[in-house]
């Protein structure tokens, strides 16, 4: 593969470039923001670089699309007047020293007592991996009612840590969140549940498969956007 870059208006795309034995270009973006084009043995760069041009509104659109599923969230020092988030509010950190290991959340603060040799890192990541277990069930519910009608369901939904995703759908119809999504609104959580819901219909980013994430979350543009500014 080689790189290469070309310049939409105001905007430049790098792309990765492989040739191989295909007969038609293709063009991909992947959720960590790679752009790959592939290509026929012998394409000229000109052509090869007057069709991503082409293609640019789509890549750019696909680029916002996945870059709104990037966690961002600063890194934390995990030390009291910390402010952290939980389904969307801000919380005062207070770290407390005790005999054993425990997280309660108050009105306005997450006191977090630890023992000897524990860190408050470990210790509230396990109380928000809980809670995102309860809570993501919670929300989903109703979720996965509503798509009864399209006779669907999901097989399972699971946690799994990801670094550049809120969400995913296996083809087996399994849902993984992000744990990092229970800091997250409410309304956010129940957009990207709802975004995993509509792939066990069409896989794809198709114009179906966005014609029913409106229908089944009318305002879904808002809570994506609102995901990206609470999350960055």
């Amino acid at each position: 593969m080689t790189d290469h870059i070309v310049h939409f208006g105001s905007k430049e795309i790098r792309f990765r470039l492989e040739y191989n034995g295909r007969k038609t270009l293709g063009i991909s973006v992947t959720p960590d923001l790679q752009i790959i084009v592939k290509a026929p043995v012998g394409a000229s760069i000109e052509k090869i670089n007057q069709r991503v041009i082409k293609r640019a509104p789509w890549i750019l659109r696909q680029e916002d699309f996945f870059l709104s599923f990037h966690p961002r969230t600063p890194a934390r020092r995990y030390v009291s007047g910390e402010s952290h988030l939980f389904l969307g509010r801000q919380y005062v950190l207070k770290v407390t020293h005790g005999k054993k290991n425990g997280v309660h959340r108050k009105r306005t603060t997450i006191e977090v007592s630890i023992r000897k040799k524990s860190t408050v890192k470990a210790v509230l990541g396990a109380w928000y991996r809980r809670q995102a277990i309860e809570k993501f069930s919670e929300i989903a519910e109703p979720l996965v009612a509503r798509f009864a009608r399209y006779k669907v369901r999901p097989t399972g939904l699971y946690l799994q840590s990801m670094r550049s995703r809120w969400g995913s759908c296996t083809p087996k119809g399994k849902i993984i969140l992000n744990p990092e999504l229970i800091k997250a609104p409410r309304a956010c959580i129940e957009y990207v549940i709802t975004h995993e819901l509509c792939h066990l219909i069409h896989p794809h980013h198709s114009a179906k498969f966005f014609d029913l994430q409106r229908k089944m979350m009318p305002d879904w543009e808002k809570w994506k956007e609102k995901l990206e500014r609470v999350m960055a």
